[in-house]
């Protein structure tokens, strides 16, 4: 089944792509959650005039995300989290604290485009992210988990 993305979906594809699905999950997902449509002849038709209307405002965003990227490489984020024996943290450290951490520094980045190598963090120490900030932009990022002061 042929379908056009109104949304991105992880693992899928992004927003306006053109992908193939299988039919249960386009008629019992995709379509009903409203992040698909039928990809009809018109609708690709359509589908190309706005792509073409939009390839010059997507220049202005790319540049932008490009900005943010830099910027983002400039910045050392330190999570503080409370640390038993041999640097083993009490819970854990998700994307949802970098972005909390980020945000404070003044960039709003969701959660769901922030991606920590090796999933959910347990031990303090320095550690990788890659960030999306478009689909063309990723950022890699590095912080640091440190143990909290008593």
């Amino acid at each position: 089944m042929e379908l056009i993305l109104k949304e991105d979906v992880q693992n899928l594809g992004f927003k306006d792509d053109v992908v193939n699905v299988k039919n249960g999950y386009g008629r019992n997902y995709l379509i009903p959650q409203g992040l698909a449509a039928m990809a009809t002849p018109s609708a690709k038709k359509v589908l190309a005039e706005n792509l073409r209307q939009k390839a010059h405002k997507e220049k202005k965003i790319i540049d932008a995300a490009k900005k943010t990227a830099d910027a983002l490489k400039q910045l050392e984020i330190k999570i503080t989290a409370k640390v038993g024996a041999g640097d083993k943290l009490f819970g854990s450290v998700t994307n949802g604290d970098l972005a909390v951490a980020l945000e404070k520094e003044g960039h709003e980045i969701d959660k769901k485009y922030i991606l920590i190598k090796g999933g959910a963090i347990k031990r303090a120490g320095p550690y990788d992210a890659q960030i999306r900030l478009h689909r063309d932009v990723i950022a890699d990022f590095s912080f640091e988990v440190i143990a909290e002061q008593k």
